[in-house]
């Protein structure tokens, strides 16, 4: 079933469009990441769904409703992580809390919230507005736990965090997945969309650039894997070339590099070179997040047309290494 389904979704600002006929849908109980640089139009996306901004074509339904037809509803299954969340004045963060917990209805424990986020017994009695960035966050984490959500919405939740608290956002978002949460969120830190994403959509210019699993992506653009393995004798590769999926095989001294377009080939042409020689180390590399992020994100002719992609032919080289080939650009 569908949580959230997006239809040729525009939004403009007096003379500037900052989302332009977007149409994507998030299964639910997906985890599914939302990317772009900034200006992009995540925010306003966002925005628009949870029912802040009204938009100017199109349609957006949350869990069955028309956010524009009953938000309160939708309100009400949803939890808010938003980038920006100004605390109340001399309240504790166990009353922040507390004030979530009666505002929605719901019969949670705000102590017990507190202490699955980390937020410690004696931080959850002081003033959320002598917080730093690192408690803050956990105790807004905790707010939009509240319920026990249908949709979580975490915008840049990992935002002032150290690893532990970012290893716990990892944790809760993968808690809330197998509860059977939607959990739609967007970052800048790639390395931690890649990690728990499902699927993850890239905008640009208000615009969708892109959206599959990062596996898939990398397929697509040709950016897939590296096999390195190191061998005891370099045997004849034109075996392991041929492998479908094979981009490119080269040699590096003991080091044999395969370039693999798809996940799949990955493991033929490691049993192809084992059979032909004694294989004593191998190394798997992958495209990363970032490097898709950019070739979305950035003119192709910024970067050099033809150069997105693992390699354009199969062949075996000597004495060299494949291009690492990405479209270049800021990273956000």
């Amino acid at each position: 079933m569908t949580a959230v389904e997006i239809d040729g979704l525009t939004k403009r600002y007096g003379g500037v469009t900052a989302v332009e006929d977007l149409s994507l849908s998030v299964e639910r109980g997906e985890v599914f990441g939302l990317l772009g640089p900034n200006g992009a139009g995540k925010s306003t996306t966002i925005n628009v769904l949870l029912g802040f901004l009204d938009p100017t074509a199109g349609s957006v339904r949350v869990l069955g409703t028309d956010v524009t037809e009953d938000i309160q509803r939708v309100k009400r299954r949803v939890g808010l992580l938003p980038e920006a969340f100004e605390p109340v004045p001399n309240l504790t963060g166990r009353e922040h809390v507390a004030a979530a917990v009666e505002t929605k209805g719901a019969d949670d424990d705000p102590d017990a919230l507190l202490d699955r986020v980390g937020l410690a017994p004696e931080d959850a009695r002081r003033p959320a507005d002598d917080y730093s960035t690192r408690m803050f966050q956990r105790m807004a984490l905790a707010v939009a736990l509240v319920g026990d959500p249908d949709l979580l919405v975490l915008d840049e939740p990992s935002s002032g965090l150290d690893p532990n608290g970012v290893q716990l956002v990892r944790d809760i978002v993968r808690e809330e997945a197998e509860r059977g949460a939607t959990v739609l969120f967007s970052s800048h830190i790639l390395d931690e969309v890649e990690r728990v994403s499902d699927r993850v959509a890239i905008l640009r210019d208000g615009e969708l650039a892109a959206v599959n699993s990062v596996e898939n992506l990398r397929a697509e653009l040709g950016m897939g894997s590296v096999v390195s393995a190191t061998v005891d004798a370099v045997p004849d590769l034109e075996a392991v070339a041929a492998v479908d999926g094979v981009t490119d095989v080269t040699v590096d001294g003991p080091t044999v590099r395969v370039g693999c377009a798809t996940p799949r080939a990955k493991m033929p042409a490691l049993r192809r070179l084992d059979d032909r020689a004694t294989v004593e180390d191998v190394a798997i590399e992958e495209s990363s997040l970032e490097d898709l992020f950019e070739a979305y994100t950035t003119d192709r002719s910024e970067a050099g047309d033809g150069d997105v992609g693992a390699g354009a032919g199969k062949g075996v080289a000597s004495g060299s290494t494949p291009d690492t080939a990405t479209a270049g650009g800021d990273r956000q």
